[in-house]
């Protein structure tokens, strides 16, 4: 535990970055595409090459933490993330920007499992749900954070830079990352443990056969090799599920599937994440595209409910210590009931005006969920199945935002008579994935260990099966 005191700052402020980096491209799209005169196809590689390269590594990272350390992973990661981030902002070019966003990709999906990893061997179990509420917290602000910030520094161009900006603003927290990871606690690797090479390739490939047509369909139109793809993805995850009990060191423990919480609290994250992060891109492409909004207008517009997600998140603990699990059906239900609201309110100047107080009850909502969702679920899950839960969440985190986005994307861009009949398509769908997620949370307090409490004893690593 020596490197207990400063663990949480280095590992939130690299989650941070990261997470930040899934959504401020989405903001800089237009302006990348001006300045390098790419195509809409090269634009949309550059976004989705971040989160392909992310969500493929994240299970295998994992395991590669279980073998060589958690923070000799962490510092690889982070390296490797840092030298993407200068690349991108140094891109002569789409083709190289496209290859600098798959390198920050991979840095972050090498880190990513390690920070949840580090928490759950590197502080003390009274401490430990506190930490997640903070994780969890910090990955829901740093994607609402992605948007405002990409807006900020747009609009004030600051020394010329235009969109390389977005990128280099993440440089210096990953250097101070970086340099903070010699105070992280030593962990050292399981001499003897094997990677499970071939599942891995399995997660890999089924990733981003899911990941790449979610990304890129749309716009190309859904051609045939984007359903290939799918097919690809559904063939070698299946194969994947069900050759889990026959390898010796699987990438996950085959106790998930029979683990009935562990099963619904990955099912609750990837429905949750399929209406966030696309609410917070349906709500700038919205504002930009139909109602002409400035970027800059567009980010503050959304401050409410950002601002809001850290108030949230702040009471995020005490409120899941005295409801437990009840505390996500009911943060999910207000946020279906932002949804509905916006999609009367925002067509018009007055009702945008009442739709800033909806966005800070929404704001709250989420950063509550968000705050409480990963120490609830881990909370309720038990044995080698807890551990193996630690590396799917963030998994499912991203999967279900690749697909959220594209989902809620086909909503909006729907056939509809106008701009504002297409905004309210989009709520109606974020509203109804909402509701599931409320609907999905709530056996979770049956199956689940009810209000949050620390377990005595320390972190299990008799199974070797940490994330």
């Amino acid at each position: 535990m020596n490197g207990g005191r400063f663990l949480l700052p280095v590992v939130l402020s690299a989650t941070f970055v990261q997470l930040l980096n899934v959504t401020i491209g989405q903001i800089a799209a237009p302006a990348i595409q001006s300045g390098l005169g790419a195509g809409p196809g090269a634009v949309q590689l550059v976004l989705a090459g971040y989160t392909l390269a992310y969500a493929c590594l994240l299970i295998t990272a994992a395991r590669l933490g279980d073998r060589y350390g958690y923070r000799r992973l962490f510092v690889l990661g982070t390296a490797v993330f840092t030298v993407g981030s200068l690349t991108c902002a140094a891109a002569p070019g789409a083709g190289w920007l496209v290859a600098a966003r798959l390198v920050q990709g991979a840095g972050s999906g090498l880190v990513a499992p390690q920070v949840l990893s580090l928490i759950r061997t590197g502080i003390s179990p009274e401490r430990r749900p506190r930490a997640l509420a903070l994780y969890g917290a910090t990955m829901g602000v740093a994607s609402l954070a992605g948007p405002l910030v990409g807006g900020l520094l747009l609009g004030a161009d600051l020394f010329g830079l235009g969109w390389r900006a977005v990128f280099l603003v993440t440089v210096p927290v990953a250097v101070v990352s970086l340099a903070g990871a010699a105070l992280l606690p030593r962990t050292r690797g399981t001499d003897g443990q094997r990677v499970d090479w071939a599942g891995s390739a399995l997660t890999t490939t089924g990733f981003g056969a899911l990941v790449l047509p979610c990304a890129l369909g749309r716009e190309a139109g859904w051609p045939w090799w984007t359903w290939a793809f799918f097919a690809v993805a559904a063939a070698t995850l299946t194969c994947f599920v069900l050759t889990l009990r026959h390898r010796s060191a699987p990438l996950v423990h085959p106790s998930v599937l029979r683990d009935g919480t562990a099963r619904r609290g990955v099912l609750l994250v990837f429905v949750f994440n399929a209406g966030v992060p696309s609410f917070t891109y349906l709500l700038f492409l919205h504002l930009q595209s139909a109602l002409g909004y400035p970027v800059l207008s567009a980010a503050l517009v959304s401050a409410p409910f950002a601002a809001a997600a850290v108030l949230g998140s702040h009471a995020a603990p005490a409120l899941s210590r005295r409801l437990g699990p009840t505390v996500l059906t009911a943060a999910a239900l207000v946020l279906a009931g932002m949804a509905l609201a916006l999609a009367r309110l925002i067509g018009t100047g007055p009702g945008r005006l009442v739709a800033l107080p909806v966005l800070a009850a929404g704001g709250a909502a989420f950063g509550l969920f968000t705050a409480a969702v990963f120490a609830l679920v881990l909370a309720g899950v038990r044995g080698p199945a807890a551990d193996s839960v630690s590396g799917l969440l963030p998994t499912a985190q991203q999967l279900g935002g690749s697909l959220g986005v594209t989902t809620a994307g086909l909503a909006y861009f729907a056939p509809a008579d106008g701009a504002n009949a297409a905004f309210g398509h989009a709520m109606a769908y974020e509203a109804a994935v909402f509701v599931l997620t409320a609907l999905i949370a709530l056996p979770l307090r049956r199956t689940g260990s009810g209000p949050v409490r620390s377990r005595p004893g320390p972190p299990s690593k008799t199974h070797g099966w940490t994330a």
